[in-house]
């Protein structure tokens, strides 16, 4: 099965254009050598090799960045696969679509120079027809995002078919009820509101160059929802969101994530914190969570309303 994937081509598209007219899609990141051979099958293999190597061109980003890059570099030079669909924004709220093609191949000296050829295809999606959901994972992580969750919606907009009709809410705290409907809307609807949440107010979902990408971090121990930063820079958060009742079981998957982040990409004055994000608890998670206190159970409640048109 193909998969989707949001491609950005260059800070604030600056490549856009050249990607376009070149067929290619691409990447940089300060790795200064030809990777051909060098990719791995797994891009956690491919991140302990060359995390020291963008840390070392890089002093100044932390491990959380480093991860980032290195993750994007491998899922452009190998992650994406011969007939998978890219998505490339051109800067003016338009995304065309492109059909990945060949192997990695290096343009030394060249913009972007870990390069995969694209074959661009003569259609483009205005981010207007998107869904509130889809706009929040195109347009609120890095270099390089899986999209693949929304296949059905992309591929309805490829087809210039109805882009999915959402519930509209006279709740201002709800923007977008539609985007409760699956445990991903729910992670893009936190992401998007972040700023109406409890938790803003100690932390922001962790940035480089102002975008957020904090969301969807891939580890060793899994993927994390979304990871955070207090705004002391003292403290970083694990965020885990569950739809509809959670249990027991979420704990050992939060304190996994949290003994990952300390060893791997804490600084060594930085504390690590949890968050579970559901519906509804029971008992058991409530007792759990009683000998674990660096980590916070929330609840988030859904209201919206019908209005009756003329």
């Amino acid at each position: 099965m193909k998969n989707y994937y949001r491609v950005m081509l260059g800070k604030g598209c600056s490549h856009a254009a050249n990607c376009f007219h070149d067929g290619c899609i691409g990447a940089d990141f300060t790795i200064n050598e030809d990777l051909t051979r060098k990719l791995p099958d797994q891009w956690k293999d491919f991140n302990k090799t060359y995390i020291p190597v963008f840390l070392s061109s890089n002093p100044a980003k932390s491990k959380i960045s480093a991860g980032l890059a290195c993750g994007a570099l491998w899922t452009i030079a190998k992650g994406i696969k011969q007939g998978d669909i890219v998505l490339s924004p051109d800067g003016s709220g338009t995304y065309r679509l492109g059909e990945g093609l060949g192997d990695y191949y290096y343009a030394k000296g060249n913009y972007l120079p870990h390069r995969r050829k694209v074959r661009w295809l003569n259609a483009t999606i205005d981010r207007s027809a998107m869904s509130e959901a889809l706009q929040n994972s195109t347009g609120s992580i890095g270099t390089v995002s899986n999209i693949s969750s929304y296949r059905d919606e992309i591929e309805k907009l490829m087809a210039d078919a109805e882009a999915p009709v959402s519930i509209l809410t006279g709740d201002n705290t709800i923007e977008d009820p539609y985007a409760f409907a699956m445990e991903k809307h729910l992670e893009a609807f936190l992401v998007a509101n972040w700023n109406q949440t409890e938790l803003s107010k100690e932390y922001s979902i962790f940035e480089e160059e102002g975008e957020p990408v904090g969301q969807q971090y891939d580890t060793d121990a899994g993927t994390i929802d979304i990871l955070a930063i207090s705004k002391d820079k003292k403290k970083l958060l694990v965020v885990e969101l569950k739809k509809g009742r959670v249990s027991d079981v979420v704990v050992g998957q939060v304190l996994r994530y949290m003994g990952y982040v300390k060893d791997q990409i804490a600084e060594p004055d930085q504390t690590v914190e949890g968050a579970i994000i559901a519906i509804d608890d029971d008992q058991k998670l409530k007792w759990a969570l009683m000998s674990v206190p660096s980590i916070t159970f929330y609840r988030y409640q859904i209201s919206f309303k019908l209005v009756k048109g003329c």
